[in-house]
Formats: structure tokens, C-alpha cells, sequence
């Protein structure tokens, strides 16, 4: 383990956790956000989260494992591993409901029509008001518990090798820019208030690097090969599995299908260069 690239490795959970906020700014700095730019977000994030996890994070696990074990046993952890990550992410989604699910992302159109019931005024009534608060409020919970091994991988893998930590960062950086919308936009249209909408967003990606010190504090003693690993195969399934079951779905849902899939090839591409390079 690399102990002087702890720094570094806070840093840049730090950054990949806080671009929830970017989420945010970008709702925001759209006059009238549309469904089809949402789509393209949700299927470029998806297209980075299968390329890395695929590519880099499964393959990496297997390496680290193979440092302490046989070829043909680190390849039966690391395969087990990344089924455990989506079973971990499948048991985790069941459990949170569809309303605040950070990957049931909520467009401003939508929510603007929800909203209608509202006062002269063009506020809300008080029980939708209510209603889309509670909205934002469990999403922003909801990504404290997904962002948590998000955190660690980043967090891990660049303790491990800089170069690959700044890859799982990028990654983990253009996933949660959806979820920065998710949860802004019902806590806007709630409160009216641009300044508390980000706010929350802004918070809840803090879960990222709280999560990921917490985790690497408690660890920090059985910290091993074989521990990352199984971090990185288990991290690898669980954005594999938000990907196919959450983001590509959500994306075909926002807008037409050629406009995700678009979003998917670009994100790919974008991972692909950005893993050559570094």
C-alpha cells in the first residue's frame, strides 16, 4: 500500500463525490432543462460505468488477487466478486423505494407539471410541497448508500496505483452528475429555492469521501491484495448492474433510444482515451 498517496486519493474521492453539485449546476443553468439532454447524460454515464468496470476495474481485480494466489483461483474470486457486487446493488435497489431511488432520475418537466397544484402564487401546494421535499431529502440518503463503495473503490485504487484512481474518479465523477439532478429538481420545485436545491445536492455527494475514510479507517489493518481485490470485482459489478438496470432504461425512457445510445458510445470513447492516455 502507498501511504503517500493518501492525499491524492482523499482528493480525489473529494472531487468524484462533490460532482453531485455539478449535477445541480446544471439543471439550473438551463432555462428549460430538456428530457432528451437528460437521456443523453443518464446514457453517458452509463457507457463510462460498463467501459471501466469491464475493461479495467474486473481485470485489476484479478491481478491484485493473482498477487497472493494462483492465476485460476484469482479469476474464480475476482468473477465471484463482481456477481457479488450486483447482487449487493440488486438487494439495495429492492430495498429503496422507486419514488427515491437516485437512479429514477426526475425530469424538470415532469416534476413541473406535478407541481401544478399550487397557489396563486405559483407555489406549491403544501402537501405536494411536502411530498417533493421528502422526495429530495430520501434521494440524497439513498446516494449516501449507494456512493459508499463507490467511495472506497476510488478511494482504494488510487492508494494503489494514482493513474488508476484518477480513472475510477472520473468514472464514479460523470455517475453521480445524474444523480446531483435527482436530487435538486424535486427540492426546487419544493422550495423554489435554486440556493437550497444545491445545497443538498452539494451534501449528499459528501457521503462519497466521509464513507470512503470511514471505510479505509476500520479496514485499514486487513487491508490486502485480496481485499482490493475483491473491492474493485465487487465495485465493478455494482456499476454494471446500475448501469443496465437504472441508467440505460432511465436514458431510453427520457428521450429516443438513438440519443442514448449515442450518450453510451461517447461515454465509452471518452473512458477509452482517457485510460490509454494516463
Amino acid at each position: 500500500m502507498m501511504e503517500e498517496n493518501l492525499l491524492l486519493a482523499i482528493v480525489l474521492t473529494l472531487l468524484a463525490g462533490l460532482s453531485t453539485g455539478l449535477g445541480a449546476m446544471l439543471i439550473f443553468l438551463a432555462k428549460k432543462p430538456k428530457n432528451s439532454h437528460l437521456s443523453f447524460a443518464l446514457g453517458l454515464s452509463a457507457g463510462v460505468m460498463v467501459y471501466i468496470s469491464l475493461v479495467e476495474l474486473l481485470p485489476e481485480a484479478q491481478h491484485q488477487i493473482a498477487e497472493t494466489m494462483s492465476e485460476k483461483m484469482a479469476e474464480w474470486i475476482a468473477i465471484g466478486s463482481f456477481f457479488l457486487g450486483i447482487a449487493i446493488s440488486a438487494i439495495i435497489d429492492r430495498l429503496i423505494p422507486d419514488a427515491q431511488n437516485p437512479h429514477e432520475v426526475r425530469s424538470a418537466e415532469l416534476l413541473e407539471k406535478v407541481s401544478g397544484k399550487s397557489d396563486k402564487s405559483g407555489t406549491p401546494g403544501s402537501s405536494m410541497k411536502g411530498a417533493l421535499m421528502r422526495t429530495g431529502t430520501f434521494t440524497a440518503l439513498a446516494i449516501g448508500i449507494h456512493n459508499f463503495p463507490e467511495g472506497f473503490a476510488t478511494f482504494m485504487g488510487t492508494l494503489a496505483d494514482p493513474g488508476f484512481g484518477v480513472s475510477i474518479a472520473f468514472a464514479v465523477a460523470v455517475h453521480n452528475i445524474p444523480e446531483g439532478i435527482s436530487v435538486s429538481v424535486p427540492i426546487y420545485f419544493a422550495t423554489k429555492s435554486r440556493k437550497q436545491a444545491f445545497a443538498y445536492s452539494f451534501l449528499s455527494g459528501m457521503a462519497e469521501p466521509v464513507g470512503a475514510l470511514i471505510g479505509y479507517l476500520i479496514l485499514r489493518p486487513f487491508i490486502n491484495n485480496v481485499l482490493m481485490g475483491v473491492t474493485f470485482g465487487v465495485i465493478s459489478g455494482i456499476m454494471v448492474f446500475i448501469s443496465l438496470d437504472e441508467l440505460l432504461p432511465a436514458a431510453k425512457e427520457y428521450g429516443k433510444g438513438h440519443t442514448a445510445i449515442a450518450g453510451v458510445v461517447l461515454g465509452m470513447a471518452i473512458m477509452a482515451v482517457s485510460l490509454v492516455i494516463m
